[in-house]
């Protein structure tokens, strides 16, 4: 049933007076400095587009993908042959039972900014019209890739990529002078971390062999290695790396126990546990101590449960929506983490995020153990991950930080997708964090001065990332 007033309507998100004012006339119209993502730079490089809405919206979407199943639909319309119609429909079908889950509020943002659509909600009666009307903008000269990162003001997109990806697609956009977003490349080595899944490990190292144009037979071989790709990576304008792991590790490992741990796996043979973790260990000091030499910055992305359902990986492969929240333990781990390189001198800067929100106060009261009293903001706590990046958990995040560091550092939203309609996050992120700011004002916690407290909301909003990254210095 229609509502009177447009569901995403100019004061969405906004419950007070001072928000309104925040948003209105601090954050609505930033510019995005989208420093997380996942999108195929490719598909950039390409300029694509889309014949029709269900491929851009709902292919590769995970989170869709577990509504539907959640809500009874057939897995032919979420992975599977069924037509782009038949699984548009089903979604459309789903999204009157998503009350209350974070993908009615993104679904309808994304249709309302990226297609205009904000007169009507999505379900049966109106899926028809409104995949058609969708379908016909998608026909227009201006909605490709490129077209929609433009009109939602991207300056800076920084991609997810492994240390053998050739990174052609990104020289041909910086080689393109029509297009002036920067497109960089983010160093996740994850692989190198993964001498306890033999098959992966060696495909990997044969693979980065042929990238780097290195034998690998040693520990040594394969530092080489990685530092020629990471020198590779930042002649391609990176400025970031990433690591995706289950938790931090920090046993105690020398560099000829690593080298004698990876000879091992090297020659076939099987690593305990215990030395897969001391491996580990000492590779993820090694890494973040090339970042730190080259001043980029360390994200951790840590806290998934990943690949839970053995029959539907089997069926459909890694990465499919059947990941959840994991609870291994993380805080002494990460604390001697980075007091190691602290104490080496080779601390990077570093945004660190977390899957269970158990750990907000956690990895809150972390950062302020290795400030630097150089760099604003020099260890982050980073926005709402995966599970988290919604009203709840980004309120959470934001509470957490707030009381424990600094809010005014934070270097705020990123989409983390695969999708180029996910820019409708950054708003989403904005007008949430006016709303808290907003409140406090009304209810006396923060002084009445919307050009105060509007700076910051800028800050948050664009500029400190901007600074922090320092993307425009070197581009």
């Amino acid at each position: 049933m229609n509502t009177k007033r447009p569901f995403i309507h100019d004061d969405f998100l906004l419950d007070t007076p001072a928000a309104r004012e925040l948003y209105h006339h601090h954050a609505a119209g930033l510019p995005i400095v989208d420093y997380h993502c996942h999108l195929p730079p490719k598909e950039i490089a390409d300029d694509i587009r889309w014949d029709n809405i269900a491929t851009l919206w709902l292919g590769g979407d995970h989170y869709k993908w577990r509504a539907m199943r959640t809500a009874g639909v057939n897995e032919r319309f979420c992975t599977g042959d069924a037509t782009p119609w038949e699984k548009f429909e089903q979604y459309a079908a789903t999204m009157p039972k998503l009350l209350r889950n974070p993908l009615y509020h993104w679904s309808h943002l994304e249709l309302a900014r990226s297609f205009g659509v904000g007169d009507r909600l999505l379900d049966p009666e109106t899926a028809r019209g409104i995949y058609d009307h969708c379908n016909a903008l998608l026909a227009q000269p201006e909605f490709t890739c490129r077209g929609l990162m433009k009109k939602f003001k991207v300056e800076v997109v920084c991609t997810t990529d492994d240390p053998v990806d050739s990174l052609e697609h990104h020289a041909a956009i910086a080689a393109d002078p029509s297009f002036d977003i920067q497109v960089r490349p983010t160093w996740r080595p994850d692989k190198s971390l993964a001498i306890d899944q033999p098959a992966v490990f060696a495909a990997w190292l044969e693979s980065l062999e042929k990238a780097s144009g290195t034998s690998i037979g040693t520990l040594a071989d394969l530092m080489a290695a990685l530092q020629k790709r990471h020198d590779f990576f930042a002649s391609r304008g990176c400025r970031l790396s990433d690591r995706g792991v289950d938790t931090i590790w920090a046993e105690d490992c020398t560099e000829n126990e690593a080298a004698s741990i990876f000879a091992k796996a090297r020659a076939g043979g099987v690593v305990t546990p215990s030395e897969a973790v001391r491996y580990k260990s000492h590779l993820l000091h090694e890494l973040a101590a090339m970042d730190a030499a080259k001043g980029w910055t360390m994200q951790i992305h840590y806290g998934a449960l990943r690949n839970n359902n053995t029959r539907m990986k089997r069926m459909l492969g890694p990465d499919c929506g059947f990941d959840s929240i994991g609870d291994l333990p993380v805080a002494a781990a990460l604390a001697k983490h980075l007091d190691r390189l602290d104490l080496a001198g080779c601390l990077p800067k570093t945004i660190i995020y977390n899957l269970n929100p158990r750990d907000n106060e956690l990895v809150a009261s972390m950062t302020g153990n290795f400030q630097d009293g150089n760099t604003a903001g020099k260890i982050q706590f980073g926005s709402g991950w995966w599970f988290l990046d919604q009203l709840d958990g980004m309120t959470r995040q934001i509470e957490s930080l707030s009381q424990l560091g600094l809010l005014s550092q934070f270097v705020g939203m990123l989409t983390d997708s695969r999708s180029f309609l996910s820019y409708t996050r950054h708003e989403y992120f904005r007008r949430l964090l006016c709303n808290i700011l907003g409140r406090d004002i009304e209810r006396g916690l923060l002084p009445n001065d919307l050009s105060l407290v509007g700076k910051m909301v800028q800050d948050i909003g664009y500029h400190n990332a901007r600074r922090y990254f320092g993307f425009f210095e070197n581009p």
